[in-house]
């Protein structure tokens, strides 16, 4: 029966250990090896490592042995994998049906689908993908504006962002329509050591509200009111609240999307009754440049996403309270994206779309 090396620590290795072994960026792999090191020099069994971390004991054989044979890049480094490597040609082959061809009545390729259609097998096929970046099963959403006048209205809105006029305010204003008050069927569970916290699949739904927000790109300061619908009656109410709340003599500068709201015929005799009003309208498919759509978001993130709400009153009044702590310490908004560099990326993404359509 063979033994167990003996594991003896420098100074150096412990600390090192040591340090994989607790830290919270370190992968679960090493950690869990450290572990094993830090135990078998203590002198323990392997079997009594196995026991302690919930682990196969031929997995604590392998790693102790390996640290003892080239210390610490024994656990460190993956040693290469056994078998033969896939040809050249059934590299390319594999790259190509990925990248080029799915699979009939699927959306994408899967590893033993593709080796099934390839005759290989399905390690194979997960080698070439992770060697080549491939990832079939994630897809990432975009969207290119196909605005005509996309570099006058992006050089108009980051105009305002980085240059605003003297003596006026700019508002980034847009709504957020159908924010339901969910309330959950049953009770959370907090989270605790090991676990984290949980909440029901399905909910009870309590009726929507919307929030009609302008962010003051000056200084932060967000005005806002929640109303049961979003057609223009209650966006010219809502202009109007902003419009209370801006000072005697200065000029308003408003940054909103196309939304069919935003552009109704009400809307633009509104505006006409007050000349100090300056709508500036972002590009289509690019309300992105809309500084309170990231307000927006960190409101879902906070406090809607995990809310729970028994009805709108409740849901409106959590917006309320969430409005009053952010307007307490506001921070003004700042715009870093080089409008260069957006123009650029917007041809690129025209000219991908334009060699495979």
């Amino acid at each position: 029966m063979k033994s167990a090396p003996v594991i003896v620590l420098n100074n150096d290795e412990k600390a090192t250990l040591e340090a994989w072994a607790r830290g919270r960026s370190t992968a679960v792999r090493l950690s869990e090896r450290a572990r094993i090191v830090l135990a078998a020099a203590k002198g323990q069994l392997n079997g009594d490592i196995a026991i302690a971390l919930n682990i196969p004991t031929t997995k604590v054989s392998r790693w102790r042995r390996r640290f003892a044979e080239r210390r610490l890049d024994g656990i460190r480094k993956d040693l290469p994998r056994g078998g033969r490597p896939p040809s050249a040609e059934l590299t390319r082959r594999i790259i190509e049906t990925t990248t080029q061809c799915t699979p009939p009545e699927r959306t994408h390729w899967g590893s033993r689908g593709l080796a099934k259609h390839l005759n290989t097998s399905p390690s194979t096929v997960q080698r070439v993908w992770r060697a080549a970046g491939l990832k079939p099963h994630l897809v990432r959403t975009f969207k290119v504006s196909n605005d005509p006048h996309f570099v006058e209205k992006l050089i108009d809105v980051v105009g305002l962002y980085l240059n605003p006029p003297e003596h006026a305010l700019v508002f980034s204003a847009d709504e957020k329509s159908q924010i339901q008050a969910l309330d959950r069927t049953q009770k959370s569970l907090p989270i605790y050591k090991g676990r984290c916290g949980t909440m029901t699949h399905d909910y009870i739904r309590n009726g929507t509200t919307t929030l009609f927000a302008a962010l003051n790109v000056l200084d932060g300061k967000v005005i806002g009111r929640c109303m049961q619908q979003h057609r223009h009656q209650e966006f010219i109410r809502f202009l109007n609240t902003v419009e209370r709340a801006v000072p005697a003599g200065k000029l308003v500068h408003a940054i909103a999307d196309n939304y069919a709201t935003h552009k109704h015929p009400k809307i633009r005799e509104w505006l006409m009754r007050h000349p100090r009003w300056t709508f500036h309208f972002t590009p289509t498919s690019a309300s992105w440049l809309n500084a309170v759509e990231g307000y927006f978001a960190k409101l879902t993130k906070r406090r809607l996403k995990r809310g729970v709400f028994r009805s709108i009153v409740e849901l409106q009044a959590a917006i309320k309270r969430f409005l009053a702590e952010t307007n307490a310490d506001p921070r003004p908004f700042r715009w870093t994206k080089d409008p260069d560099k957006i123009i650029a990326a917007v041809k690129r993404g025209h000219q991908v779309l334009d060699s495979i359509h």
